[in-house]
C-alpha cells in the first residue's frame, strides 16, 4: 500500500476519500485553487498544495500543475475524486508516465466508455442493450435533422462527452430541432471542449437506475448491485436510492448482468457505474462513468462496505475483499444532495457568506456503513459559497431496515438542517421527500420538472405561515421588547387581556401582512385583519430567530424575514416585469434584445452563464426594452440590473 495520496478534488468528495485514506494509515495531500485558499478539504487533509487561479482549466484541470504538486509532496498515487479530471484518459495516461498510480481505470478504459457514442456502439457489440438512435460521424446539421425525423420525436440530443447533463435537450417537435441542436452544441463545446452530438429516442417516463461495478487487476469483476437516480433535475440527480424500488427480479437480474458484460468488454479495473435507463420491464444502455458517482454511499450503506478503501487497495495491486456470493444487500438507504440553489427560482445556483450551519443530532461525518445517519459535507460555518464551480454543499445519507422508515428517517434529517448565508434546495428536497408518488416509489426522471411549481408548497401559503410564526414570536417576547417599539403603543392590549392588536409584519421583498392577534384559554389565535381568515401557527419543521423588532423564521428549508412596522415601506427592488436583474453571479453568453424593441411576456431577452450552466432569462411583462446594460462577455453580480422593460400601455 502506498503511504502518501493526493486527491486532486476538492469539495466533500476530498473531504471523504481523505478520512478513509486516514483510517488506513495513508497520507494525504489536498490541492486548492485561489478561490478555495482555507477550504475545509485543505484543511481535512496532511498538507495542501496551491495549484492555481480560480479557473478550473488553470487549477483543477490543469494536468501538469496537479503532477508538480504530486512530485513535490513525494505522493505515490492519486485519487480524482469525480468530476474534474476523474474521467480524463489523458490524466491517467500521464500519472502512469510519471510513475504515479492513478486510482481509477486505465486511460485505455477511459476512452473506450468516455465518448457515448462509440460507448453505445461497444456495447451493442457486447450485446448490452441500449436505446435506438443516431450515432454517426456526419455532424452537419442538415444530417442530424433528417437523422431526427427517422429517430422520431420526442428525442433527445445529447453531447458525445462529458456529463452532468450538459449538452443535452430534449425536442419535441421537428420545428423546434435546429435551436436546440445549436444550444446543445454551444454548451457541450464550453463544458467538454467536444460540440459533437448523439440521437436518442427519448423516454417519457424513464428510470433512472446504475449498477456499481468494480474490478480489480486480477481478473475478478463484481457488481455491486444497483441504485435508483430518477430524482433530478436538469439532468442532474437529487436524491438516490438503493436498492432500486418496484423492479422485478429479473429485470435486477438483467441489469446486474449487462453492467459486468459492459465492464469486461473495456478490460475495466477500478470502481465504475453503469447507467441505465429503464421503461417498465426494458433496460437500455446509458452511458459508463469511469470514476466513482456522487451517489457512492447508498451502496455502502446496503452492503456494509468502504468503497473507496476497496478502490486504494486495487490500486495499490491487492486482490477484491470480497467474491459476489458473499455480497448480499441489506435494509435500505437514500441520500439526498444538498446544493446552494433556489428551487423556487428553477434552481438557480446561489452563493454567500455561510454564516451558520446545523446540521441533525447524531450525524456522522466519516464514512461509517452502515450507520443511521451520515454527512458527507463540503463546507463548515464560516466557509463562502463561491460560484466558481458545482454548488453541492453536502450529502444527506440515511440507512434503516426498509424503504418506508429509511425514507421517514430522511425527511426527519432534512427537516432539522438549517443553513444561513445562502439559499439552498432544502425546501424542494423536504417536499420530495413527503410526495406521495416519491412515498409510493412512483419515481421517473421528469418527475421534478412536471410537477413544477406545485413541487413545493405555495410561496402566499408558505409567506402567510411564516408571518404568523413570526407573530407568536414576537408574541412571546413582547416583555422584553425596546420601550419605542409598538409594543409601546398605548392601545389598551397587554400579555395578560384578552384583547386584541393589530400587528403589522412586513417581509423583506415589502409585501405586509396584517394580522390580528387574541388570547383565548391561555393560547394566541392569529388571523387576518382583511377578512378574519385563521392563520395557521402550527409548523413542523420551523425555527424563530427573533432580534428586536425583526424575525427571522427557517420554515421547511427556507428563510423568511419580517419586520415589524407602523406603516408598510415603499421601498424595494424594480418589479420582475419592470426590468430584467441578474439572478446569480455570472457572464453575459448572448443578448437576444436591443433598446427600442417591443418584447412579450416570457420572450427570452438574456443568456447568462452560471456555475457552468446556461441560464435563460425571459421577460416579466409585455412592453419595450427602454435600457440595456450589458453586452455578451460581460461579467455580472448577483441583483445587477441587466435591462428595463417599460410596459405598454394599458
Amino acid at each position: 500500500m502506498f503511504k502518501t495520496l493526493l486527491i486532486a478534488n476538492r469539495g466533500e468528495i476530498a473531504c471523504r476519500v481523505a478520512r478513509t485514506a486516514h483510517r488506513m494509515g495513508i497520507s494525504t495531500v489536498a490541492v486548492y485553487s485561489d478561490a478555495d485558499i482555507g477550504a475545509l478539504h485543505t484543511r481535512v487533509a496532511n498538507s495542501a498544495v496551491h495549484i492555481g487561479p480560480a479557473a478550473a482549466r488553470e487549477s483543477y484541470l490543469n494536468i501538469e500543475a496537479i503532477l508538480r504538486a504530486a512530485q513535490a509532496a513525494g505522493a505515490q498515487a492519486i485519487h480524482p475524486g469525480y468530476g474534474f479530471l476523474s474521467q480524463s484518459a489523458p490524466f491517467a495516461d500521464a500519472c502512469a508516465k510519471a510513475g504515479i498510480i492513478f486510482v481509477g481505470p486505465s486511460g485505455s478504459a477511459m476512452r473506450a466508455m468516455g465518448v457515448k457514442d462509440q460507448a453505445k456502439s461497444l456495447m451493442q457489440q457486447a450485446n448490452v442493450p441500449t436505446v435506438p438512435g443516431y450515432l454517426g460521424e456526419h455532424q452537419d446539421a442538415e444530417t442530424l435533422a433528417a437523422k431526427a425525423k427517422t429517430v422520431g420525436f420526442p428525442l433527445l440530443i445529447k453531447a458525445v462527452s462529458g456529463g452532468g447533463g450538459k449538452g443535452m435537450r430534449i425536442v419535441r417537435r421537428p420545428e423546434e430541432f435546429a435551436e436546440a441542436l445549436a444550444s446543445a452544441r454551444g454548451e457541450a463545446e464550453r463544458a467538454f471542449g467536444d460540440g459533437r452530438v448523439m440521437l436518442e429516442r427519448y423516454i417519457e417516463h424513464a428510470r433512472h437506475v446504475e449498477v456499481q461495478v468494480i474490478a480489480d487487476r486480477h481478473g475478478n469483476t463484481l457488481h455491486l448491485f444497483e441504485r435508483d437516480c430518477s430524482l433530478q433535475r436538469r439532468y442532474q440527480k437529487i436524491i438516490e436510492e438503493a436498492p432500486a424500488p418496484g423492479i422485478s427480479s429479473a429485470l435486477r437480474a438483467r441489469l446486474h448482468e449487462s453492467a459486468v458484460a459492459a465492464a469486461r468488454a473495456v478490460n475495466y479495473e477500478n470502481a465504475g457505474t453503469v447507467e441505465f435507463v429503464v421503461d417498465g420491464d426494458e433496460c437500455f444502455f446509458l452511458e459508463m462513468n469511469t470514476r466513482l458517482q456522487v451517489e457512492h454511499p447508498i451502496t455502502e450503506m446496503i452492503l456494509g462496505i468502504d468503497l473507496v478503501e476497496w478502490q486504494l487497495r486495487v490500486a495499490a495491486g491487492e486482490p477484491l475483499p470480497a467474491r459476489q456470493e458473499d455480497l448480499s444487500p441489506r435494509g435500505h438507504a437514500f441520500e439526498a444532495r444538498v446544493y446552494a440553489e433556489d428551487p423556487r427560482r428553477n434552481f438557480l445556483p446561489s452563493g454567500g457568506l455561510l454564516r451558520e450551519l446545523h446540521w441533525p443530532a447524531g450525524a456522522v461525518f466519516a464514512p461509517v456503513a452502515p450507520t443511521p445517519l451520515r454527512i458527507d459535507a463540503a463546507v463548515e460555518p464560516g466557509d463562502r459559497v463561491i460560484t466558481d464551480y458545482d454548488a453541492l454543499l453536502a450529502k444527506v445519507i440515511v440507512y434503516s431496515v426498509d424503504r418506508d422508515s429509511a425514507l421517514s428517517a430522511l425527511t426527519r434529517a432534512l427537516g432539522a438542517i438549517q443553513i444561513e448565508g445562502a439559499t439552498t434546495n432544502l425546501a424542494a428536497l423536504i417536499a420530495l421527500a413527503n410526495d406521495t408518488d416519491v412515498q409510493a416509489g412512483r419515481v421517473f426522471t421528469r418527475l421534478i420538472d412536471e410537477r413544477g411549481d406545485a413541487l413545493l408548497p405555495p410561496l402566499p401559503s408558505q409567506r402567510e405561515r411564516a408571518a404568523g410564526l413570526a407573530a407568536l414570536a414576537l408574541l412571546d417576547r413582547a416583555a422584553v421588547t425596546a420601550p419605542q417599539s409598538p409594543w409601546g403603543a398605548q392601545d389598551g392590549w397587554t400579555l395578560q387581556s384578552s384583547g386584541v392588536t393589530h400587528l403589522r409584519l412586513q417581509e423583506a421583498d415589502g409585501t405586509v401582512f396584517v394580522l390580528k392577534a387574541r388570547k383565548a384559554n391561555g393560547q394566541w389565535e392569529l388571523t387576518t385583519a382583511a377578512d378574519g381568515r385563521r392563520v395557521e401557527s402550527q409548523a413542523g419543521n420551523h425555527a424563530t430567530r427573533v432580534d428586536g423588532d425583526r424575525v427571522a423564521v427557517w420554515l421547511d428549508g427556507e428563510w423568511h424575514r419580517f419586520g415589524l412596522v407602523s406603516q408598510p415601506s415603499t421601498a424595494g427592488a424594480l418589479a420582475g416585469k419592470d426590468a430584467l436583474q441578474a439572478p446569480m453571479p455570472g457572464v453575459v453568453l448572448a443578448v437576444r434584445a436591443t433598446d427600442g424593441d417591443q418584447v412579450q411576456r416570457g420572450q427570452i431577452l438574456i443568456v447568462l452563464e452560471a456555475m457552468k450552466m446556461e441560464h435563460a432569462l425571459a421577460a416579466g411583462g409585455d412592453g419595450k426594452v427602454s435600457e440595456l446594460r450589458v453586452k455578451a462577455g460581460d461579467r455580472v453580480r448577483e441583483g445587477d440590473l441587466l435591462l428595463k422593460i417599460t410596459q405598454a400601455a394599458e
